[in-house]
């Protein structure tokens, strides 16, 4: 390295360094566009724009390793799939793979009938002639030639003039013509973007868009699309959207032009942007799926398309299978996805937090009960299933869920609905164990828990027989129970469960009371099983069990006699039993 080169690299070092100390008076506030006649504010949006897809391009240059050839052929099978109708399949007069990926689309005859694919050039006549080669035999496409507009770009990196940056525009555009004139068999389309549109004057963007427009003249028929790329998000979307409605008001040809939008993430608000840009007059949106792109990324399509889905907007988009979405991004991009990124993170729908779990369940079941028409449920803005998730993951369990999460897991996925009073002595038992664990409590592992507290019989407490015999209203019963010894009871009650407090309380020498009880069947049909559980004092000691038992009598027997079993090693008249 010579020594003018490495003064060159010291001086870049220090700019660097000072601009990373934390002073926000080196940085100057975005100046807003005076539209006090603007309408976009009362615009809503009721359709899908075009879609453009720009995984294969800005996707593929923000990655580290970028895709080979198969593996962008798999990531256009997928946006195919997903009904992306417009793919950008990138930069091919830029590098070898980047050709050779275009050849094997055409020559293999992968595009869709239905599906047009676009090609990023320069405005540089040799790219654009490697591009058309690049294109040649293709069906449809479109070729979007650019060159940077920007104040920056003009003055620290071309120290051209506005006069002479334009002239790139227009010269550009004319190759554009020229090429595709030669190749009259394919239905072409062109598209146009003054690259960091947000980064120049809105003025001379208008200027320059309009010699491009003026040029290829889509009033006689030729398409033309204006892509009006964010290529930094440099303003609030609300300053974006007037930009987008003021370009809307001033470009030739407007009814002829399609008006595109190209939004990056720089400051978290690429969505918001698009979505402000689209009711200012915007037609089209380019984007990548998960928002993948340079620096903070492009717009996410995913998430843009969900939001309109949410609001009962047709996307023109089919994410009903997005495991296999984000399965083939992963393997494609090499990039994991956030576990809250919205709508798709495996944890967006999930809820921990116990008052949450308790709104959810009552309020899928009431949405369930009434028939609702419309999707209106606590927390979820939409249904999980819709995009193919399991309502497993809507409701976990770990220390800080409540009574209600609890028993809706067991609900859900095993169809044991617990009566109220039992919520919160199932809820102890889980908590307590996901606290000793620290980490999140599986539905599995909750079964195992309600079986091992509150259904398994403890020994010697076993209900073996019962003879029962009704007599003026009162029943009188035998009981047969596997003790330390197999003893047989007798008593009577207003019901079997009251005959065998009786004959347990005078056999002990203990009160046995029945405070909450209650039985359902596990699902529906005649022959399936019962669950009972029940409360009991024991000279004082609540004890909580729950049986289950084809035969709704022997469940609820055998549920009173668990839970006295369980009271046994706290009240002196059981401890030697079993």
């Amino acid at each position: 390295m010579s020594t003018s080169e490495q003064q060159d690299n010291h001086s870049v070092a220090q700019q660097m360094s000072a601009a990373g100390s934390f002073d926000h008076r080196k940085y100057k506030a975005y100046p807003r566009l005076n539209l006090a006649d603007r309408t976009w504010p009362d615009q809503v949006i009721s359709q899908a724009p075009i879609w453009c897809s720009v995984d294969l391009r800005d996707g593929n240059q923000a990655l580290v390793k970028p895709m080979t050839v198969a593996q962008k052929v798999k990531m256009f099978a997928l946006l195919v799939k997903l009904g992306f109708k417009q793919i950008e399949i990138g930069f091919p007069s830029a590098a070898q793979p980047e050709f050779d990926f275009a050849r094997k689309l055409i020559e293999d005859n992968l595009i869709p009938d239905d599906v047009t694919i676009q090609v990023l050039t320069q405005a540089r006549e040799h790219l654009i002639g490697k591009t058309f080669e690049a294109l040649k035999g293709v069906k449809r496409a479109i070729v979007h030639v650019y060159n940077s507009t920007s104040t920056v770009q003009r003055e620290q990196t071309f120290s051209m003039s506005q006069a002479q940056i334009a002239g790139i525009a227009v010269q550009g555009a004319r190759w554009v013509q020229e090429y595709a004139a030669r190749n009259p068999n394919t239905e072409w389309t062109f598209q146009y973007s003054p690259e960091s549109f947000t980064g120049t004057e809105i003025d001379y963007a208008i200027e320059v868009c309009n010699q491009v427009i003026d040029v290829w003249q889509p009033i006689q028929g030729q398409p033309v699309i204006i892509n009006l790329p964010a290529t930094v998000e440099m303003s609030t979307p609300n300053v974006f959207a007037d930009q987008i409605e003021y370009m809307c008001r001033a470009l030739h040809q407007r009814e002829q032009v399609i008006v595109c939008l190209h939004t990056h993430n720089d400051r978290g608000c690429g969505v918001a942007a698009t979505e402000l840009g689209l009711m200012a007059g915007a037609d089209r949106v380019e984007g990548a799926l998960l928002g993948n792109g340079e620096r903070t990324g492009n717009m996410d399509l995913v998430t843009l398309a969900m939001n309109l889905y949410s609001q009962g907007v047709d996307p023109k988009l089919d994410f009903s299978d997005v495991q296999e979405m984000l399965r083939v991004c992963q393997e494609c991009t090499d990039l994991p996805v956030h576990p809250r990124h919205p709508w798709v993170g495996e944890l967006v729908y999930t809820a921990f937090s116990g008052s949450h779990q308790d709104a959810i369940r009552k309020s899928l079941q009431f949405h369930h009960d009434k028939g609702l028409a419309h999707w209106e449920v606590a927390y979820l803005p939409i249904n999980p299933a819709d995009l193919g998730r399991d309502y497993e993951a809507v409701v976990r369990i770990n220390s800080q869920s409540g009574k209600g999460g609890v028993a809706h897991v067991l609900e859900r996925d095993y169809g044991i609905e617990l009566p109220k009073w039992m919520h919160q002595h199932v809820s102890n038992v889980v908590q307590k164990a996901a606290e000793q664990a620290g980490s999140e409590v599986r539905s599995k592992e909750i079964k195992a828990l309600f079986d091992d507290h509150f259904v398994a019989v403890p020994a010697g407490w076993n209900l073996r027989g019962y003879d029962l015999s009704s007599h003026n209203q009162q029943t009188e019963a035998t009981f047969r129970i596997e003790a330390a010894e197999p003893i047989e009871l007798t008593g009577r009650g207003v019901g079997a469960l009251e005959a065998l407090a009786d004959a347990l309380g005078r056999h002990y020498g203990v009160a046995i009371k029945v405070s909450q009880f209650d039985e359902h069947a596990l699902r529906q049909g005649t022959d399936s099983d019962a669950i009972a559980s029940v409360c009991v004092s024991v000279d004082g000691v609540d004890s909580v069990a729950a049986a289950i038992h084809e035969d709704t009598t022997t469940a609820n027997l055998q549920a009173l006699l668990s839970a006295v079993g369980r009271a046994a090693k706290r009240v002196a008249g059981l401890q030697s039993v079993g």
